[in-house]
């Protein structure tokens, strides 16, 4: 016979868990939990359960907050800054392209010459042009010399005709303002002061010939072209802030969105959002965004609306920027539902609308957010009547593609994306 000796049973009251009785457990031959009906486990050597800790279940929140928890995304002023070569920060761009812009634009202001703006069509381009236009006022530029020249619709300013169009104006010195850069002959000609103010990716050779630059691209937390421009404008002239800083927060708000934090590097705007409302504002990027996306593709009106008020206010009564939003949320809606086809291993989703307007962006921006499937690489909307002969492609990266350390061959989609377009 086996005696064992030490090993003790507890007795628990099982709903206050507090010990009634400890007693000495023997056992006769080889001990064996499971003739008890339990597990094998050991029994209480020296150990009471009241040296134990009960573990408290997980409450309904904290299951919630674990399962929800997102990487923090870093506030976009706080994007580590590079520095000059004496140590002070460069930002929004190298020092040396900020200052040749300003001799520039004194130089065109005290020249007394055709003057030729080009500014993107959306709220930071036009934006960005208004306040340069409104900066060489100021500087003593006759309002009859500053003339506008606004790209037509599914043109570059590398097009042909485009270039032509900026030629027949005569200009003297041409800004060309937010439309993206690249390696290429003189716009106009190589005698023309030609200066590319832009905050899109460009190295140092993704210039027209001739033409100067000054880009926000290197220079993070990368600036929009309006605030650049407005970086660039506001210490040569005492009005340039009281006049364009509302300006300002159009175009960034446009680019950058209604959350982005007005703090350094960027300028301190909070009495102007105070002065003007940040809702007004924000609704002011909504009307001036609307006229470049309808089948018109009307820009004109939203230049104008910015270059003829100093109070964004008026803007919102604006009626043909009403009419225009009003347009462009219709046809949001009547192709909005377009059923998407998805290839085999669910990893691309396929929209494909007939629209005159552009509304292809805005469809794959709501239908990105609102495809859940962990598969989902890219969505993609082709609209086929945007263009007369050609389809016009928007892709976003669908929520699959967003997972924190997910690899992803994003071209090799995009590229599949098109054939399917095509079928």
């Amino acid at each position: 016979m086996l005696a064992i000796r030490g090993p003790r049973v507890a007795t628990v009251d099982w709903r206050t868990h507090t010990l009634i009785a400890e007693t000495p457990l023997r056992l006769t031959g080889k001990p064996s939990f499971h003739l008890l009906g339990l597990p094998n486990i050991r029994p209480l050597s020296g150990t009471s359960l009241l040296a134990m800790k009960r573990k408290e279940a997980p409450t309904k929140a904290s299951k919630s907050s674990a399962r929800k928890a997102r990487p923090e995304v870093l506030e976009y002023h706080l994007a580590p800054s590079v520095h000059e070569a004496d140590g002070s920060i460069q930002w929004p761009a190298p020092s040396f392209q900020i200052n040749r812009a300003r001799e520039i634009i004194r130089q065109c202001a005290a020249a007394g010459k055709t003057t030729l703006v080009v500014p993107d069509k959306d709220a930071d381009g036009l934006s960005a042009g208004a306040i340069l236009r409104h900066t060489l006022i100021l500087l003593g530029l006759r309002e009859d010399l500053i003339k506008v020249h606004l790209l037509s619709k599914g043109t570059t300013v590398h097009s042909e005709d485009e270039r032509s169009k900026m030629a027949a104006h005569e200009p003297s010195f041409v800004f060309v303002i937010d439309h993206g850069s690249r390696a290429s002959p003189a716009l106009v000609r190589d005698t023309v002061a030609t200066l590319i103010i832009d905050h899109h990716h460009a190295t140092e050779r993704d210039f027209p010939a001739g033409s100067e630059h000054v880009s926000a691209c290197e220079s993070p937390p990368v600036a929009t072209s309006a605030l650049l421009t407005y970086e660039i404008c506001e210490p040569l002239h005492d009005d340039v802030r009281d006049k364009c800083a509302w300006l300002c927060v159009v175009g960034t708000h446009g680019d950058l969105g209604n959350t982005i934090k007005w703090e350094e590097p960027f300028p301190d705007m909070k009495d102007v959002l105070k002065k003007h409302s940040k809702k007004v504002l924000n609704d002011v990027v909504s009307l001036v965004n609307a006229p470049r996306r309808t089948a018109k593709y009307d820009v004109l009106s939203a230049w104008t609306a910015l270059c003829d008020t100093s109070e964004p206010r008026s803007i919102l009564d604006d009626k043909r920027l009403k009419s225009a939003r009003a347009e462009i949320n219709e046809e949001v809606e009547r192709v909005t539902h377009t059923a998407p086809k998805f290839s085999r291993d669910g990893k691309i989703a396929v929209f494909r609308i007939s629209s005159k307007a552009q509304v292809h962006p805005v469809i794959a921006t709501r239908w990105a957010g609102h495809l859940n499937s962990k598969a989902l690489e890219v969505v993609m909307v082709a609209n086929s009547g945007y263009l007369p002969g050609k389809v016009r492609k928007c892709w976003f990266v669908g929520r699959g593609e967003r997972r924190p350390g997910h690899r992803h061959s994003l071209f090799a989609s995009c590229n599949h994306c098109s054939i399917m377009a095509y079928r």
